[in-house]
């Protein structure tokens, strides 16, 4: 038992990633709305589809009396979710595990007095690094 106990404990300490991922958010002096438009102009425009905007920030502001909160945490939030066939195909070649990471995801986020900030998260795994790319690619040009 102690045996299985510490090669348990030994697996799962290798599983640990050296790195841990990264939400990276750029500000971009733009109102909500433009912010969003230039994501969704930026995605599209490279000729991938926009499978699902999640309007995370109704939502959370829908349900926040139901949860017994007064706390407003955006006045704006969208997650605009898509995928490469190109790009999936390259990093779950390179390990099959980063299905996991399929969608991609791409916020665009208002708080309550601060400027608007489009974010994704930066992956550590090194075999995610041509999503990494393709991600502040999109960020970049929306935010210029």
């Amino acid at each position: 038992m102690k045996t299985l106990l510490l090669a348990t404990l030994a697996s799962a300490a290798l599983a640990i990633p050296a790195h841990a991922d990264e939400l990276v958010l750029t500000p971009t002096g733009m109102s909500f709305e433009d912010a969003a438009f230039a994501v969704e102009s930026a995605i599209v425009g490279r000729g991938l589809v926009i499978d699902y905007t999640s309007h995370v920030g109704e939502m959370l502001e829908r349900t926040r009396a139901d949860m017994g909160s007064d706390v407003v945490l955006f006045d704006n939030a969208n997650i605009y979710l898509f995928c490469s066939a190109a790009l999936s195909r390259q990093v779950m070649e390179a390990d099959w595990q980063n299905i996991a990471n399929c969608p991609y995801g791409i916020q665009v986020i208002e708080r309550p007095g601060e400027e608007v900030v489009i974010g994704y998260v930066r992956r550590a795994a090194e075999t995610m690094a041509p999503v990494n790319d393709l991600l502040a690619e999109i960020v970049e040009e929306a935010t210029f």
